[in-house]
């Protein structure tokens, strides 16, 4: 039977990659799919990942209406043999709706990828409309670690390396050591991923070093 997936994880877990294998797998087999992306580190109409490999996709655009694209596209004469949709938590939850449609209508299998809680820990609406809606929820088992060698199971935005928990939902950047694309800020966006602890007191790795190299925590006597 056809299903609606949703693979999560936090940021830096490599959903994009099993995104990139699973449309590899298919499409070696003869299969045809169909692949959105959206807000992508590689452009436009692109799904990639940190691995440096990328593929083309549609951009999915707001307002955009899943179900009629395909609907469209097998209606010209295309083939779809099943969907991709990555980034999946920048989808507004009409736009999930349209995917369980393309499954329960098209008889087609749609395999969605995102991460599910903000930078303030807070569902994205997509996600949370996706667990609400999946046949199927697939925790991804390549394990993300905090600064600290923890198990990271928070995202957290950083504005110059400090971590800051209000602003915009969305903000186009990446992960720590990249230079960020963010939007609508004073200093550098990056994001990080962190464990629940470290999360809560704010401490990113930045911080960690900062503090780590401060005077004031170093045990050496001040030279006379």
């Amino acid at each position: 039977m056809p299903e609606l997936v949703f693979f999560s994880g936090t940021m830096d877990c490599g959903k994009s990659t099993l995104a990139l294998q699973i449309e590899h797998n298919r499409s070696a087999r003869g299969l045809q799919g169909m692949i959105y992306s959206r807000n992508d580190r590689a452009g436009r109409g692109k799904l990639s990942s940190r691995l440096g490999l990328v593929t083309e996709a549609v951009e999915a655009a707001d307002g955009m209406d899943f179900y009629a694209h395909v609907v469209g596209h097998l209606s010209s004469g295309g083939r779809v043999d099943y969907v991709i949709a990555d980034e999946a938590q920048f989808l507004a939850p009409e736009q999930i709706d349209q995917l369980a449609r393309v499954v329960d209508d098209l008889g087609l299998d749609v395999f969605a990828f995102g991460i599910t809680t903000d930078f303030r820990s807070k569902l994205f609406p997509g996600s949370q409309r996706l667990v609400e809606l999946a046949d199927r929820i697939e925790v991804l088992q390549v394990e993300a670690l905090c600064w600290c060698g923890a198990r990271a199971t928070h995202n957290a935005r950083t504005v110059d390396g400090r971590m800051v928990v209000e602003g915009a939902q969305v903000v186009v950047g990446d992960v720590v050591g990249d230079a960020g694309e963010g939007a609508e800020r004073q200093g550098e966006v990056g994001y990080e991923v962190l464990c629940r602890r470290h999360h809560r007191r704010r401490q990113t790795a930045a911080t960690a070093r900062a503090a780590a190299l401060s005077p004031d925590v170093l045990p050496v006597d001040a030279p006379k």
